[in-house]
């Protein structure tokens, strides 16, 4: 859910990443990880953002992982052969604080390859640039706050001060959830008061119970079939829950993971009171 959420920031705030990562404001498109020979990487964790001078790859991560490096060199590589004209900027953004050595590895070497790459650890970062940014704004309590309540409280205040009402339910809906890594749901909860939020902040929950009742008729039945049907049922309605909240179609899809075929038909549902959507969606 974080990665999927820190996702949709970057390709929705392109230019705000590249004038915090790169230093200016490019404008950056989405580049997709399959335009490229993805196997053995794990192309779901991959952002690719392009120019048509510069490739930004980014990698955000919530703990560490010993391959990271070689998977950097080999993304390097792989990059590199398709668009040897472009500048290529690697950076691994860590979410949450670590002691482990492997957060401050930044290049991949052997005895005749050295491969260099940015790492950013987010609680390292001056709070004051990520509240400059609409993109930026849920990443900042994860940032170097003595104070991550009062840090949240202000990006509330600055999160109020957006007009566009699909901005803001966006940026809303990934403070709640990103959030949730350095804060109490209650905080959370009690510091943004939208309705919007409310729905966000408790996915996972919701997702957990769907998940204890789908296997819970899967146990009683002694088939595969009831947890299967429990996870489209909350799936379901999470989704369900998120569109009547106003969130766009977009943010619950990359949340929920569900099509736009199957959002389209719980959009249609969303405006009826009390329905409730269907497992075969």
């Amino acid at each position: 859910m974080y990665d999927n959420t820190c996702k949709f920031l970057v390709e929705n705030f392109p230019t705000d990443f590249a004038t915090w990562l790169l230093g200016k404001p490019i404008a950056l498109t989405k580049l997709e990880p399959s335009e490229l020979s993805v196997d053995p990487i794990r192309a779901d964790s991959v952002i690719l953002l392009e120019s048509s001078a510069v490739i930004m790859h980014l990698e955000f991560q919530t703990k560490t992982d010993d391959t990271m490096p070689y998977r950097m060199a080999n993304y390097y590589l792989r990059l590199y052969g398709k668009y040897a004209a472009k500048e290529i900027h690697q950076t691994v953004i860590y979410l949450r604080p670590t002691k482990s050595a492997l957060a401050y590895q930044t290049n991949f070497t052997t005895n005749k390859l050295n491969h260099e790459f940015n790492v950013i650890r987010l609680w390292e970062q001056p709070t004051e640039t990520f509240q400059q940014y609409q993109g930026l704004l849920p990443l900042a309590v994860l940032t170097k706050t003595g104070n991550p309540s009062e840090t949240l409280r202000e990006v509330a205040k600055l999160i109020d001060n957006i007009e566009d009402r699909k901005v803001k339910s966006n940026v809303t809906a990934a403070t709640a959830i990103i959030s949730g890594l350095a804060l109490d749901h209650e905080v959370i909860q009690r510091l943004l008061r939208s309705e919007i939020m409310e729905e966000s902040v408790v996915y996972q929950e919701i997702l957990r119970e769907g998940l204890t009742k789908g296997k819970a008729e899967g146990l009683a039945k002694g088939k595969a079939e009831g947890l299967a049907k429990g996870k489209v049922e909350a799936a379901n309605q999470i989704a369900l829950n998120m569109l009547r909240s106003n969130m766009s179609p977009d943010l619950v899809a990359q949340l929920t993971g569900l099509t736009a075929k199957q959002i389209l038909k719980l959009q249609k549902l969303s405006t009826k009171k009390g329905q409730k959507p269907k497992a075969n969606l």
